[in-house]
């Protein structure tokens, strides 16, 4: 797995890229809290990430919670067929922000205030 972090629309992106594994989730994690740390609204770009299992989900679910504790956006963006899948199974994709991109994100945001 790699990751890449830009600034879009007043969001830190962090871009996943490939396996999101046990032996991987681990960076997501850290890249993500770090993100939030920084009081940042984050989005998660999933659709480079051909794999995620339960390690990469829990990254995911613990960056939502934190976000939600120090009322900072979080979201995904872009999410890939193979990590819906898996969204879906554990009927995440019911708790997530999902949109297909930043803008659709950032317009969504303007629409809501």
């Amino acid at each position: 797995m790699a990751y890449e972090i830009r600034e879009e629309h007043g969001y830190q992106v962090v871009q996943l890229t490939g396996d999101v594994d046990l032996s991987r989730s681990p960076a997501a994690r850290k890249t993500i809290l770090q993100c939030l740390k920084e009081r940042r609204d984050v989005l998660v770009d999933l659709s480079r990430v051909s794999y995620i299992d339960s390690s990469g989900v829990a990254s995911l679910v613990e960056g939502f919670q934190t976000a939600k504790k120090q009322n900072l956006q979080f979201g995904l963006i872009g999410v890939s067929e193979a990590a819906m899948a898996v969204l879906r199974l554990a009927r995440l994709d019911r708790v997530f922000e999902i949109h297909a991109s930043v803008d659709e994100r950032a317009a969504a945001r303007g629409a809501n205030g």
